[in-house]
């Protein structure tokens, strides 16, 4: 982002070198600078960029206490005190964003004399490189071993499709070991209920779309560490600075994500009968993780009043258009209907990242080019294609995942799969008494003139 937006304010003192005096006010960290505003006269006493600044410290002697101290271009230093909530959250939030500003910007064309930070700088960014090669290779074998488990699975249904051909062969005369040469669906459906329970392990390594730093504080602002946030198809992953797993997120489990400002964010998972799990992370690289956020949670997400920036940025800019979320429109009182392809039910859970979301009882359907499918309150609507002329119903509207969401087609229960168990049902249903036929009001009033007048010639 381009623009300066304010990340975050604190109370603290500031320290007069020449009038050897300090002043209270409050310090303002935005995406690009760094200002000190007096309580009372409101102006800016100081203000700089964060690309200026050379080194940022802790420090205490006799007559400081628990400072912190920021040294400039041209040996310039500032001295900032009595900060709350408390020097530590303060001092890893600035550096944060001061070393994110500075691995950011390209490296100049002329040699400057190297400080201690610069080379711890340098040292940073070489291990950020190798470690995003890595990453690359890493993510190149991901796809090599998805590539192999699609293999599998399409060998698994080739072979289901054997299996169920082969139990309807009945055994030859010649055999002598039983009255089938296969097994019998009723060991095939013993076998099935074993190996075809789902599990709640997932298959391979889950699909990662972003991995960002961040600065994270659990329940309470006056306890921060550095850290990272990972976002997963299935949920988000919180982690400190030593690579250890903090809090797993899963996407049914978040209540809510409120967005405080384009830098910082706020997840709670609610629970009855003790405290909630609830994080605040603070990243440089949030307005990169947000709009992932907003597909992914699409109905949990709340834009605070500093947030809405990021609205007004993204719908300025055409690029970030097709990050939107899709919401659902008004529902219409009139029979609608629309012309989809059938997806491959391979294509179907790769797009939905996990084999298990895709069972064999289901089939997808959606136009994901035009961005045509089905939405909520078309439950239960029926899915029908053209054989020789006449219409056959394949599938029933299931679920989805939102509505007109470009990377999810709709799912719908297949009817063949079903066929046997409503075969069945049709044969044990009795069929409903027929009514006895009814005559209609003009000719029972016919009826009515024909008796009066048979009556009046038997008694003539």
């Amino acid at each position: 982002m381009s623009r300066d937006v304010c990340i975050h304010t604190w109370p603290c003192t500031y320290y007069l070198e020449p009038e050897r005096r300090w002043v209270t006010g409050q310090l303002s960290l935005t995406s690009l600078s760094l200002r000190f505003m007096t309580d009372s006269t409101g102006e800016t006493l100081v203000s700089f960029p964060l690309s200026s600044i050379v080194e940022i410290k802790k420090e205490a002697s006799h007559f400081i206490f628990s400072s912190i101290t920021v040294l400039e271009k041209g040996h310039t230093k500032h001295w900032f005190s009595s900060l709350r909530p408390s020097r530590n959250v303060v001092f890893s939030i600035i550096e944060h964003f001061w070393r994110e500003l500075l691995l950011s910007q390209p490296a100049a064309d002329t040699p400057a004399p190297r400080t201690r930070g610069k080379e711890l700088t340098g040292l940073m960014a070489g291990s950020q490189k190798r470690l995003e090669d890595t990453a690359r290779v890493l993510h190149h074998q991901g796809q090599q071993l998805d590539g192999v488990m699609r293999g599998l699975d399409k060998m698994e249904s080739d072979l289901e499709v054997a299996d169920r051909l082969l139990t309807e062969l009945e055994s030859p005369v010649w055999w002598p070991f039983g009255s089938k040469l296969w097994k019998t669906p009723s060991e095939t459906k013993a076998r099935e209920g074993v190996s075809v329970k789902p599990s709640c392990e997932p298959l391979g390594k889950e699909g990662m779309l972003i991995q960002i730093p961040a600065i994270i504080s659990h329940r309470t602002e006056s306890h921060v560490k550095p850290g990272r946030l990972t976002v997963l198809v299935s949920g988000l992953e919180i982690y400190d600075s030593s690579s250890l797993l903090m809090h797993r997120f899963e996407r049914e489990d978040v209540d809510d994500i409120k967005v405080h400002s384009p830098y910082e964010i706020s997840i709670r998972q609610r629970f009855i009968g003790k405290p909630d799990m609830a994080y605040r992370l603070i990243s440089a690289k949030m307005p990169e993780a947000i709009p992932i956020l907003e597909v992914q949670f699409s109905k949990k997400m709340e834009l605070l009043e500093d947030a809405l920036v990021l609205r007004s940025v993204r719908t300025s800019s055409p690029a970030e258009k097709s990050r939107s979320v899709w919401h659902a429109g008004e529902t219409s009182d009139e029979l609608q209907e629309v012309q989809l392809p059938l997806i491959p039910q391979t294509w179907c859970r790769l797009l939905y990242g996990h084999i298990s979301y895709i069972m064999p009882d289901m089939l997808c359907a959606g136009d994901i080019l035009n961005i045509k499918t089905v939405c909520e309150g078309d439950s239960g609507g029926p899915l029908v294609c053209e054989f020789n002329r006449s219409w056959l119903q394949v599938g029933i509207v299931s679920w989805g995942r939102g509505c007109s969401n470009p990377l999810y087609p709709g799912v719908y229960a297949s009817v063949s799969y079903f066929s046997k168990w409503i075969r069945y049902n049709i044969e044990i249903t009795p069929a409903p008494a027929q009514p006895a036929p009814a005559f209609c009001p003009a000719l029972g009033a016919t009826l009515s003139v024909l008796v009066a007048m048979l009556v009046g010639w038997s008694v003539l």
